[in-house]
């Protein structure tokens, strides 16, 4: 299967970070194809262009997509757009901040998965 992770890259604390990548390990070790964007896009990119099309080729090619929700990430949200319209299945994993009453894309998230 082919996995992409949807995560905060440019804020997020570098033990944050390691704990993803376990996780994404942990997948790999049964065999599983991972895209983790700290570690399979560009990260030097100037613009964030290249970064944007290495997560969209990655995406079309995905299985799942599993989301460690930021709300305070603009990646993550490009990214489950970008998700959304590919219609890849989404797997709602975490949500890194309380998640208030209110609409919200972590909702949306939840609400897709229990259709699968």
């Amino acid at each position: 299967m082919n996995i992409y992770m949807i995560c905060a890259v440019r804020n997020a604390a570098e033990i944050r970070v390691s704990e993803l990548r376990e996780y994404a390990e942990q997948f790999r070790v049964l065999g599983h194809n991972v895209h983790f964007p700290p570690d399979d896009a560009p990260q030097d990119d100037p613009t964030g262009e290249a970064i944007c099309a290495t997560h969209l080729a990655a995406m079309r090619g995905a299985d799942e997509v599993h989301v460690f929700w930021d709300v305070k990430s603009s990646g993550s949200h490009f990214d489950l757009g970008m998700a959304y319209a590919l219609g890849v299945r989404i797997v709602p994993v975490s949500c890194e901040q309380p998640d208030g009453p209110e609409k919200s894309y972590w909702k949306v998230m939840c609400a897709l998965d229990s259709r699968k």
